[in-house]
């Protein structure tokens, strides 16, 4: 608790024909992070002189090779075999999506596999490569029909047989069509070139444009050519084309539909292949990705002519069952080196964190902020009690922290099966509605003011206007005593931000920072001191003196300790100080905001109800509904921003180090399959 997995690091030796199977147990087992060691060897000469880097193993790159195939085959087979869902069927997926059913699988070795796969992967490509291929000359004819058909389109209006237009021995044609505002100057200037040219002109039907036909002696090629690029001249490819454009387009719509249902029956046969082969790609191709792992890995060992070396960390707890991996794999033959890190490594540790259940999806917010630094204090279990908490406090509605915890569910019972952080983030939000709820009970809130304004309306006999909920608390109400919410934020405040400089402290304590945990934590604890010292002395008489006394030399204790710590600049650590306890009062005022629009909704689904006429009551539900979702959505996204804000900003800024490495375990991710015997 509040500290992350202790870790040693492992440097093992042992002969080289022992290193694949060593390597494949750590790999199943994946209780350890493998540390490249290659460069390291070819940076200092002392281990440059013992050892030279790894190479990944010669079959990598056969593996690599069957593995892109393997991909391209399972993309293809996913085109065809995904569904186009509907609205119902897509929310189906996220609140109950398929879960692969694992396919047991002999352990086998690489030259094994690459046989299979290679196999497997010939025959099914056999097979798709000819519908594709077919597919695909069937996309390029259709694509030149309908550049047929669209030039035939604009042609419509010559009704002649458009083979005519291929150029001759003597003569060129030319069609395309020009802006009609440059139409009688065109005509004019290409009359110019010869009377012999011939003019064939008709409107488009689609554009203010003049499509044109132009026949003319060779002879003339190169005027013409001048002219039509000083008019930019729109030209029309027309080589290719017979038959007049209404038979053309006829043809091209008859071949067309043929092509269509030349398509569907391919499509067909792909899905019959797809679904013949689909399974057994996938749990090929995550066969070869297990094996692709392996293999790259010893890119980052060292070598001799006759041993392996490699550099692992694992957690403390998993360090007898790894000893014992690696004595077993080896026969024996291996040296093991188990070192302790410093404080002076904490850098370049891995961490791996180490919280109870409850916390653990709160190590996702954690995370998102930047990754531990090995030996400072793990804050996720304060997260895991704060987060909910004032997610709650900022929302203080009951039926919206309902919802909330039912969508955190949805998410929890759905996505959260295939995605961790979607799983994570459900369990947040179930503890976020949850604390909604019981804080909104207790201070009177639930979708706004219903209790008291709709409720009467609906059942006057029952319920009394203005009335607050059976479970309310008088001194809890938010806008009964908004005041005594606000002390309470602040006081929340206060508590948790010398939470943290505890922490702050402790941790510059481990690192020899004593100045720093002095000026920057220790200091504020002596300044409250004095504050509370202050108060006493004015509040109790029995204190009196002796506590304006005790206060004023506290007080200015912190001040000199500012001004050790900062110099003059320290003093505005102060302001500083403050902010972040008012920054608190953002608890109270989102409070409000929350129930002051839902009660704005309330008012004005009354108010549609009692003075529209006839329609009032529809109008006044749907304002309702829409009123109440749409604050929902903002009031909610609102509270996970700002009690984010108050861990991030306020919280962590008074002790978080921040490290760089988080625990990445060379381990198999077996998605599709699972190893015969194993549960």
């Amino acid at each position: 608790m509040f500290q992350t997995e202790r870790m040693r690091k492992l440097k093992v030796i042992t002969l080289s024909k022992y290193s694949p199977v060593t390597v494949k147990k750590l790999h199943e087992e994946g209780i350890v992070q493998i540390n490249d060691i290659s460069e390291r060897i070819q940076q200092n000469p002392e281990w440059g002189q013992l050892l030279k880097p790894s190479k990944a193993t010669p079959l990598t790159s056969k593996v690599s090779s069957l593995l892109m195939k393997a991909t391209g085959i399972s993309e293809l087979f996913g085109d065809v075999l995904t569904p186009n869902l509907g609205i119902k069927d897509m929310i189906s997926s996220y609140i109950n999506p398929v879960i692969p059913n694992k396919v047991e699988v002999e352990e086998i070795d690489i030259d094994s596999l690459i046989v299979k796969a290679e196999s497997i992967l010939s025959e099914v490509e056999s097979q798709t490569s000819v519908i594709e291929d077919k597919i695909a000359a069937l996309d390029t004819e259709t694509s030149e029909l309908n550049s047929k058909k669209d030039l035939a389109e604009k042609l419509k209006n010559f009704d002649m047989d458009l083979s005519l237009l291929e150029d001759s021995k003597y003569t060129s044609n030319i069609v395309g069509r020009i802006n009609v505002e440059s139409v009688q100057e065109f005509k004019k200037d290409i009359k110019n070139i010869s009377d012999d040219i011939l003019i064939l002109e008709e409107n488009d039907n689609d554009k203010n444009q003049i499509i044109f036909i132009i026949k003319f002696l060779n002879s003339y090629k190169n005027d013409v050519y001048s002219l039509l690029r000083r008019f930019e001249f729109e030209k029309f490819e027309i080589t290719g084309l017979e038959g007049n454009p209404n038979e053309l387009i006829n043809s091209a719509d008859s071949r067309l539909k043929s092509i269509e249902n030349e398509k569907s029956h391919l499509s067909n046969e792909l899905k019959e292949l797809a679904d013949k082969w689909d399974d057994e790609i996938f749990v090929i191709k995550e066969q070869l990705e297990i094996e692709k792992d392996r293999n790259e890995i010893f890119a980052t060992f060292g070598e001799t002519e006759n041993t392996t070396m490699l550099e692992a960390w694992v957690p403390l707890k998993k360090l007898d069952e790894t000893l014992a991996l690696i004595d077993s794999s080896t026969e024996g033959h291996s040296v093991v080196e188990v070192e302790e890190p410093t404080i002076d490594d904490d850098d370049e540790v891995p961490v791996l964190q180490d919280n109870p259940a409850y916390a653990k999806p709160y190590e996702f917010l954690v995370g998102m902020y930047a990754p531990l630094r090995y030996n400072e204090i793990d804050p996720t279990i304060l997260v895991a009690l704060s987060f909910p908490f004032f997610f709650g406090f900022c929302l203080t509605d009951g039926f919206y922290g309902i919802i909330d915890a039912l969508i955190g569910y949805i998410l929890f019972r759905g996505l959260g099966k295939r995605s961790e952080t979607m799983k994570s983030f459900g369990l947040i939000l179930i503890a976020c509605g949850i604390w909604t709820v019981v804080l909104a009970l207790i201070s009177n809130g639930f979708v706004g003011d219903f209790y008291g304004r709709i409720f009467p309306l609906i059942l006057p006999g029952f319920f009394t206007a203005g009335a607050a909920l059976p479970t309310t608390i008088g001194w809890f109400d938010a806008f009964g005593h908004p005041d005594h919410i606000l002390m309470m934020a602040i006081l929340t405040g206060i508590i948790y931000l010398n939470i943290g400089f505890i922490i702050g402290a402790i941790n510059n304590y481990r690192y020899g920072n004593k100045k720093e945990a002095l000026t920057a934590q220790i200091v504020w604890f002596v300044l409250e001191a004095g504050i509370v010292f202050l108060a006493l002395g004015f509040i109790m008489p029995s204190v009196g003196m002796l506590g304006l006394v005790t206060g004023g030399v506290l007080l200015a204790a912190s001040l000199v300790l500012l001004l050790y710590g900062g110099g003059a600049y320290g003093i505005m650590d102060i302001f500083g100080f403050m902010g972040d306890i008012i920054s608190f009062s953002r608890l109270l005022a989102l409070c409000l905001s929350t129930g002051g629009i839902a009660m704005t909704v309330n008012i004005l689904t009354v108010m549609c109800g009692e003075m529209i006429p006839f329609i009032g009551i529809v109008v006044a539900i749907i304002v309702f509904i829409f009123g109440h979702i749409i604050n929902l959505l903002f009031q909610s996204l609102g509270a996970f921003i700002n009690a984010l804000r108050l861990n991030y900003v306020e919280f962590f800024s008074q002790f978080y180090m921040s490290g760089k490495n988080r625990f990445q375990a060379f381990g198999v991710n077996r998605v599709y399959t699972k190893l015969k015997g194993d549960n």
